[in-house]
């Protein structure tokens, strides 16, 4: 009886390989990215209302223009989540715009002036470089559906497709 059950049952790769197994993971995935967002949004409601806090007398125009820039983050963020939804990939864009927007909000915050000139040297590297992956991604097409990448690159590809597709 053990040996007829393993005749007739899909080998385990196979079943991982199955659209069954991989719809469901995919739906807890969304079910993940979901909750993310609620969390998220809930984040933001109460960075909102502590901004508009800090916007009572005494006036702190420093926490008050952290609070804006890290409340335009949590919006990148959540825009980056709902791209995912939407698309079922992470935009560079956003990611590299997040990136832009923390790195430039911890020097207003912290002053330039009293940071040390070996860090804002760092700083301004590492700015150039996402503006450089900025510059890069634009050039880049929004998605690769339709575009066979591999047989763009490779000539050995595509001498193989051809040659299965002559068999056929």
């Amino acid at each position: 009886m053990h040996k007829s059950f393993n005749n007739s049952s899909i080998p385990w790769y196979k079943w991982l390989n199955s659209s069954s197994v991989i719809q469901i993971l995919e739906f807890i995935q969304d079910l993940i990215i979901i909750s993310l967002c609620i969390g998220l949004f809930s984040f933001m409601a109460i960075q909102l209302r502590e901004m508009f806090v800090s916007l009572l007398p005494p006036l702190d125009f420093t926490r008050v223009t952290a609070d804006i820039l890290f409340l335009l983050i949590l919006v990148e963020l959540f825009r980056l989540l709902i791209i995912y939804l939407q698309e079922r990939r992470v935009s560079i864009g956003v990611a590299v715009e997040v990136s832009i927007v923390s790195v430039l909000r911890e020097i207003i915050v912290k002053g330039i002036l009293e940071t040390p000139w070996s860090q804002v040297l760092v700083t301004c590297s590492f700015l150039l470089v996402l503006a450089v992956l900025l510059v890069v991604r634009c050039w880049l097409p929004p998605t690769f559906e339709g575009i066979d990448l591999e047989q763009q690159v490779s000539p050995w590809y595509k001498h193989q497709k051809t040659s299965v597709n002559k068999k056929n």
